[in-house]
């Protein structure tokens, strides 16, 4: 069973997200802020993390970074999830580690196509 990580502010972006991902093949949990997913994390590296683009306590560059090197033998596939397309930010959250983007708002149909595109599920 995969697991993935939705990291936002935001509990409607949040809630919406987990009910989407969730089911029987997916554990969803949530995090409110950067520091509160890296100490989750710390206890247990999920499969996927979908992070905002603006964390209210952190860079999410600086996010990224951190996961990655939690355990240099897994990383997580991170997506980060964005209010407008933003090449710059993409660029940098690719080099710091991130497979891809989503742009909120996003619906089930938008989010579960963008994860098969990044085939992050089925």
């Amino acid at each position: 069973m995969r697991r993935c990580m939705i990291v936002d502010d935001s509990s409607v972006i949040r809630k919406v997200a987990k009910r989407i991902l969730g089911g029987p093949d997916m554990i969803v949990v949530e995090a409110a802020n950067g520091r509160e997913a890296l100490s989750m994390c710390g206890a247990e590296l999920p499969d996927i993390i979908l992070v905002d683009g603006v964390l209210p306590d952190m860079q999410t560059v600086d996010f990224i970074r951190e996961v990655m090197s939690i355990d240099p033998h897994f990383k997580p596939s991170v997506v980060i999830c964005m209010t407008e397309f933003d090449v710059g930010a993409i660029m940098r959250a690719k080099r710091a580690g991130a497979k891809g983007y989503i742009l909120k708002p996003f619906n089930r149909p938008l989010l579960l196509e963008r994860f098969r595109e990044m085939q992050l599920a089925a």
